[in-house]
């Protein structure tokens, strides 16, 4: 694609290291969530102080910083929310992502903060996207279950009153964005709350009520079947649409994930935007996820994946980059072993070395880096490669 530069970047941050890989590896903004009122309870999350770090540190770059509130309150939520969103405000966070219309209106009277509407308010039609605009919202984040023409239509009307921003990577889930009862019943855990226990990746079976005791699999496989399991969506090679249908900004799904997602799906979809000829694809393999799709946007397609629930890659991380000499390791790394570098450095970027050293086999420490000619910086990464994939030309 060519090179593209009115598009916004939008990683997630899980916490203050994935939030710097997201910033390094070529984010133009990032979102998080603070320790409450944000639907990722199970993110590490930040405190005000290391948000206050990270805009810093983010509008240093040139960057900005998005805080999601969006869970679904109760009545005795809102004394809370309004201090922190006057704490938010003190902050100089450059946006909040909300889902709720108390939630709106609380900033919208106790602030200046930019609203982004979240893609749990479901937003699938222009009519409700422009009812947002007359709010106060300034960006909306459309639901996922959307055709690019849908999107064009939306985008269509309310251009030059507000932004529209789509994922384009991820997780999906089997329900409605995101409005999952599963885990609230099955679990006691709400996901509306930020909680979700991720039943739609469990295996299922079929069971008849007067057998009780007896299990068949809904699909002939010996594995069992995951008829919930959604697979990951992956647009990378569809940006230029949704460009031209009018989005203004791409966000990756992820706050839960791990700092290694972040840094090769950020660094591959910058890479995308930027004109840099590569094989996407390729590079998303390497890192975790389950089997792709193109999700709604070009009309409906099977999104579920059958077979198993368990993510895969096919390189792993070994090691993040603390020093030019040193290294955090994350696996096991044998004499032998060629490690490739991920790194926003065009000159290191996917260059290879045969590690000279001896075995390292205690995660989370710091050892030495042995053999690698090339210049290394912080959070540069080396990885493995694993039993290669079955490709993903098709999407």
């Amino acid at each position: 694609m060519k090179k593209q530069t009115q598009v916004e970047l939008l990683a997630p941050a899980g916490d203050m290291t994935r939030a710097k890989m997201a910033l390094d590896y070529g984010a133009d903004a990032i979102y998080l969530g603070g320790k409450d009122f944000s639907l990722r309870a199970h993110a590490i999350n930040f405190t005000d102080d290391e948000m206050r770090q990270i805009v810093n540190l983010a509008h240093s770059r040139g960057k900005k910083v998005y805080v999601t509130v969006n869970i679904i309150p109760r009545n005795n939520d809102f004394a809370q929310i309004i201090d922190y969103a006057k704490r938010l405000q003190n902050l100089q966070v450059d946006a909040v992502i909300v889902s709720d219309l108390g939630v709106i209106k609380v900033f919208r009277d106790n602030t200046t903060i930019p609203v982004h509407v979240s893609t749990q308010a479901n937003v699938t039609n222009q009519y409700t996207a422009l009812e947002y605009v007359r709010l106060g919202a300034e960006r909306i984040v459309l639901a996922r279950e959307l055709s690019i023409d849908e999107i064009k239509t939306i985008c269509n009307a309310v251009k030059g009153k507000a932004e529209i921003e789509v994922f384009v990577h991820g997780a999906m889930c089997v329900s409605y964005s995101g409005r999952c009862l599963l885990s609230n019943y099955m679990t006691n855990r709400a996901s509306n709350r930020g909680e979700c226990a991720h039943a739609c990746r469990y295996n299922y079976a079929l069971q008849e009520a007067k057998r009780p005791n007896e299990y068949w699999p809904i699909e002939e496989d010996e594995h069992g079947t995951y008829i919930l399991n959604s697979r990951d969506l992956c647009l990378i090679n569809h940006l230029d649409e949704l460009i031209a249908a009018g989005v203004s900004s791409f966000k990756i799904e992820g706050r839960v994930k791990s700092a290694y997602y972040v840094a090769g799906v950020v660094h591959a979809y910058r890479q995308a935007l930027d004109g840099v000829k590569r094989d996407y694809l390729h590079e998303l393999d390497k890192i975790s996820h389950r089997p792709y799709t193109l999700g709604f946007t070009f009309g409906k397609e099977p999104t579920q994946y059958y077979p198993a629930s368990r993510e895969e890659q096919s390189y792993e991380f070994i090691g993040l980059v603390t020093s030019p000499n040193t290294m955090v390791l994350k696996n096991k790394v044998n004499p032998g072993d060629v490690l490739e570098i991920l790194s926003p450095n065009a000159d290191s970027d996917g260059q290879t070395f045969t590690w000279q050293g001896a075995i390292q086999n205690q995660p989370e420490t710091t050892v030495a880096i042995v053999g690698c000619p090339y210049s290394l910086n912080s959070n540069d990464i080396l990885r493995r490669p694993k039993q290669p994939l079955p490709s993903s030309a098709q999407i």
